[in-house]
């Protein structure tokens, strides 16, 4: 399997798409994270097909940091179960992958 990770996310509000981007980033769980939206979602919950407006997050991270990263969406998210899924980055600009490698090391200064 690739090293490198995009990670999907739907958030309820830009607000909480900011926070969770944000809370990402900052513990380096991922590289980058971009706010696409709003977006029509239709999907079932509850029995039934329910329809919303929300905010599709897109985040870049490394195999390695997919578990913190998906505890740092839980811990921001007010969804009880938020769409988290991992989709394989087969290629791409090696300068790149070697970035989303080097900002989702583990910081000199956690502890």
């Amino acid at each position: 399997m690739t090293p490198y990770l995009e990670v999907h996310v739907t958030a309820g509000t830009r607000e909480e798409a900011e926070k969770i981007c944000n809370a990402a980033v900052q513990g380096r769980a991922a590289a980058c994270a971009q706010i696409a939206g709003p977006v029509s979602s239709v999907y079932w919950w509850a029995g039934k097909v329910q329809r919303d407006e929300e905010f599709l997050i897109l985040m870049k991270t490394s195999k390695d940091r997919l578990d913190e990263l998906i505890s740092v969406v839980k811990a921001e998210h007010s969804y009880e179960t938020p769409e988290i899924i991992a989709i394989p980055i087969e290629g791409g600009l090696a300068d790149y992958l070697t970035w989303i490698k080097s900002e989702t090391a583990e910081s000199p200064l956690a502890g």
